[in-house]
């Protein structure tokens, strides 16, 4: 029974489970009226959901609505359906729209949708002054209101017949902008307005044009005028005055400046008037303004004046411009079709001009000194004018110049440069030096100096060199030249080498001869020889007059093995180093016959008594086999030994086969046992080599 219940309660749960099922189809997103929307107007923002269930029943739906990924709106009901009212639609309003719906654990989102809400708000202009002076500023600020940062503003600055005046100013955080406008001179009724621009996607969108502010300008002064007298005819000597005037609205910081060509000529403070006079010349001739300046404000007036030349400026002449000194020098003054003028001659200095003499002509006997610039100045009626400066140039002679190499000493090195300086003791510049090798020459002009350098790139090495100089001013004295200068020309070391007699090798005790020479390079040489060790050793050194040295050392003996070198250089600085060779030591003849002597002799006589040694020890040990082989012998021939014993004569206390013949030497051979064979044997190779040569051809006989 309980089994029973159980399956019809898992039916009804399968049954009541399979009646909440339920999934998403879609879920849209829209906005009415449309997407593109006017500013003001009212908008709505509607989400909903497509659901499939597999039977009716509630489900609850919460849904989100997101405008650039933030949320602006959510709804919790039983239906798929939510609805985001704008009464008044903004352009803050514009974005991409997206919303969500999520039931029973499932969620779904729309695509997204943009939304465009086209126009801005007017903006607001407000002022903070209605009236202003000329060179204060106007402060405006303008606003949009419901507007989202970030924003443009462009101020106008408008006035009558004239092109307005924009600024543009942006704003990142907030949705108002402050600027301010100078009040320039001549601004009498200005009108101010503004508007706004934001950035939607990749264009600009515009507000409306704000409201239009008015602005009244006030003269804190009127425009100066500026009297001049005598206003016409003005000639050089009459005194001029000048008087600049202004009328103030309240006196406060008011200046008044006169200049002439932008040079401030005077001016005054907190007054309405300025006055200057000054007597005229030619140089007072041009554009006078009167300036008056309060704050940033500031108003002028300009006149032109031309001042009429009184007399011309006076004309210095010199008899000569260059001369010798203790010549005779005028200079005269003079001007051009006038003469009622007084005249002074002045010679100019750098702290102030010298004057000479009050006239208008000067002689004197000229020295160097003298040498300089001289004017000459004109006074008529208070008017002083002067001449062009004239150029004076007084010569000493030259004396006669010595010419020198820089270094000191009169040589070069090969392939260097050779620097020479020509000087002189007295003589005024500008000076031309001319340098002189052989028939070649070169000028250097100097201005302020009596030396000058000359530097001489092409040396060879059969040039001798005979250098000299000449140098010659404006004097009429002319040329002097120095005394000719040989040069010697070293020529560096080339190509160094070494070599002994004998070469290689070397008896102890022995002479050896070591010649270093150079193929190339100017006497004298210093020659040097070493012997390469861990550190070199010098053993021989000596300057020659020569290119080649000889060294004979005496003795050489076995420390003397080794490898040498030698080096040579001269004055150029350049030494230049052999290629090494290598000396051996050996011993000497007699040094070997001593050695063969005390030491190989005593060797051979060791080795002799070695081996006699060994011989007498081999006989010593063949004795016993010896007499066994006699015993054995003694019965087959003892009558016939002593018949032979008797008939020779002589004793021979040899061997009995020797004397027997070869047949009883094969028998007897046959005979003998093994042990016998090898000691025989033995023994036979010894006798033989010590036989008597007599005895043996009588037995055999």
């Amino acid at each position: 029974m309980y089994l029973a219940l159980l399956v019809i309660f898992l039916q009804c749960s399968e049954i009541c489970t399979q009646k909440r099922v339920f999934t998403f189809n879609a879920v849209h997103i829209e906005v009415q009226p449309s997407a593109k929307v006017e500013n003001g107007a009212p908008m709505s923002i509607i989400c909903h959901a497509d659901i499939s269930k597999s039977t009716d029943f509630n489900l609850q739906h919460n849904i989100t609505i997101f405008k650039d990924g933030k949320l602006v709106f959510m709804s919790v009901s039983g239906k798929g359906d939510a609805r985001y009212e704008v009464p008044m639609a903004r352009s803050s309003h514009t974005g991409d729209y997206q919303c969500a719906v999520e039931a029973g654990g499932k969620i779904k989102h729309s695509d997204s949708l943009h939304v465009w809400v086209t126009g801005m708000t007017k903006p607001i202009l407000i002022a903070e002054k209605k009236e202003v002076f000329e060179g204060e500023v106007v402060k405006l600020r303008c606003e949009l209101p419901e507007e989202v940062p970030p924003l443009y503003f462009v101020f106008q600055k408008m006035k009558v017949n004239s092109t307005p005046k924009q600024k543009l100013q942006e704003e990142l955080y907030r949705n108002f902008s402050v600027v301010e406008f100078p009040v320039d001179e001549g601004d009498d009724i200005l009108q101010f307005d503004c508007f706004g621009k934001r950035r939607v996607r990749f264009e600009f969108e515009t507000s409306l044009t704000s409201n239009k502010t008015l602005i009244t300008v006030k003269e804190p002064f009127i425009k100066p005028t500026l009297h001049i007298k005598p206003s016409s005819n003005i000639t050089e000597g009459k005194e001029i005055r000048f008087e600049c005037s202004t009328v103030v609205a309240k006196m406060r910081d008011i200046e008044i400046i006169l200049l002439r060509n932008k040079t401030i000529l005077s001016s005054v403070r907190d007054q309405t008037t300025l006055k200057y006079s000054a007597v005229a010349t030619l140089e007072d001739s041009g554009e006078y303004l009167c300036k008056v300046e309060e704050g940033k404000a500031s108003k002028t007036t300009t006149h032109n004046v031309v001042v009429t030349e009184l007399f011309p400026k006076p004309i210095l002449t010199a008899s000569m411009n260059e001369l010798d000194e203790h010549k005779e020098l005028t200079l005269s003054c003079s001007i051009k079709d006038f003469q009622n003028a007084s005249f002074s001659i002045l010679r100019k200095h750098s702290s102030r001009d010298i004057l000479l003499r009050n006239s208008r002509n000067l002689t004197m006997r000229a020295s160097v000194n003298d040498t300089g610039s001289y004017i000459c100045k004109a006074e008529v009626n208070r008017i002083v004018k002067e001449s062009k400066p004239v150029t004076i140039r007084v010569y000493a002679p030259v004396s006669m110049p010595s010419i020198s190499v820089f270094s000191g000493l009169p040589e070069v090195v090969l392939g260097r440069p050779l620097n020479l300086t020509c000087c002189l003791m007295m003589g005024t510049p500008p000076i031309t030096f001319t340098f002189y090798k052989g028939n070649k020459n070169k000028k250097k002009i100097v201005t302020n100096n009596t030396c000058a350098a000359f530097l001489d790139k092409d040396i060879r090495q059969n040039d001798k060199g005979q250098y000299k100089c000449g140098a010659k001013n404006h004097h009429s004295s002319g040329m002097k030249t120095s005394k000719v200068l040989n040069i010697t020309v070293i020529v560096p070391i080339r190509n160094t080498s070494l070599g002994s007699v004998p070469y290689g090798v070397v008896e102890d005790g022995r002479e050896t001869t070591f010649l270093c020479s150079v193929e190339e390079g100017s006497w004298p040489i210093h020659f040097r020889i070493f012997r390469k060790m861990d550190r070199d050793i010098l053993l021989f050194e000596r300057s020659e007059h020569a290119d080649r040295v000889v060294w004979q050392k005496k003795e050489m003996s076995r420390q003397d093995t080794g490898t040498y070198y030698c080096i040579a250089s001269n004055r150029a600085n350049v030494s230049a180093k052999s290629h090494p060779i290598t000396i051996n030591v050996i011993l000497a003849s007699w040094q070997k016959g001593v050695i063969t002597a005390f030491v190989l002799i005593p060797i051979a006589g060791v080795m002799i008594l070695a081996v006699w040694w060994f011989w007498c020890k081999k006989k010593n040990a063949k004795g016993p086999s010896m007499e066994m082989s006699r015993s054995a012998l003694a019965t087959n021939s003892t009558s016939e030994k002593l018949s032979r014993q008797h008939n020779d004569g002589d004793y021979y206390s040899g061997s009995g086969y020797i004397e027997d013949g070869e047949n009883h030497m094969k028998s007897t051979d046959e005979n003998k046992g093994p042990d016998l064979e090898s000691a025989e044997v033995e023994y036979t190779e010894v006798e033989v080599s010590t036989l008597d040569p007599h005895r043996e051809n009588t037995g055999a006989s």
